[in-house]
């Protein structure tokens, strides 16, 4: 007795294709970052140069273009499907908003 297999088609894979930046796209990104963090660093020193009241502010800003720069670019969220731009801008924003109300209850906006 001979038994006759038939094979089913395997499903066609996904196409993920996609452009992908240059590399030279990730050092400019990378060049950025890299100010940025320099940016954030410099503030420390009061010394030299006195940010006041822009001090947090500006560092919330910094904090949220480096991550929307990370995970948009280094974690190739541009390329992938948007559920999961909104489920880190989500985290972004809750960060964010946690930040804020902490800085509400140490009185610092009251200055």
């Amino acid at each position: 007795m001979s038994e006759t297999v038939t094979e089913t088609p395997a499903p066609e894979a996904e196409d993920h294709s996609h452009d992908h930046p240059s590399d030279w796209a990730y050092i400019k990104i990378a060049l950025v970052l890299g100010v940025l963090t320099g940016l954030e660093t410099f503030t420390y020193f009061e010394t030299v140069l006195d940010w006041g009241d822009f001090l947090i502010p500006s560092l919330l800003f910094m904090m949220v273009i480096k991550f929307w720069l990370v995970a948009t670019w280094f974690m190739h969220l541009k390329f992938d499907n948007s559920i999961f731009s909104r489920m880190f801008v989500g985290g972004l924003v809750l960060a964010v908003g946690v930040y804020v109300i902490a800085l509400a209850t140490f009185e610092f906006w009251e200055r």
